[in-house]
């Protein structure tokens, strides 16, 4: 079944930040997951808006999700995202 990552976050530090971002795609690709939205605009439509940067991840199994989330190249940038932003991370599995 295809699983989700949905994340949405505000960067405290973009300069902190630059060695994931720079190395974050790669390891997804490795895992076979793919970007279905990246931080681009967002428009509230009912709600609020929570953290201002969306993405939206797609995995073809929650084993390859979580096996790209618990791999030692993602751990290794990982503490960029966290020391540097704050926000919500969570699987959802899809139809």
């Amino acid at each position: 079944m295809t699983v989700y990552a949905l994340v949405e976050l505000e960067i405290t530090n973009m300069e902190g930040m630059g060695p994931y971002v720079a190395a974050v795609s790669d390891t997804i690709a490795a895992h076979g997951g793919k970007y279905l939205v990246r931080a681009g605009n967002t428009e509230v439509v009912e709600g609020d808006l929570g953290y201002p940067a969306k993405v939206v991840l797609e995995f073809p199994t929650m084993a390859a999700a979580k096996g790209w989330y618990e791999s030692a190249e993602y751990q290794a940038i990982l503490p960029h995202r966290l020391n540097n932003s704050k926000g919500n991370f969570v699987w959802a599995e899809g139809a």
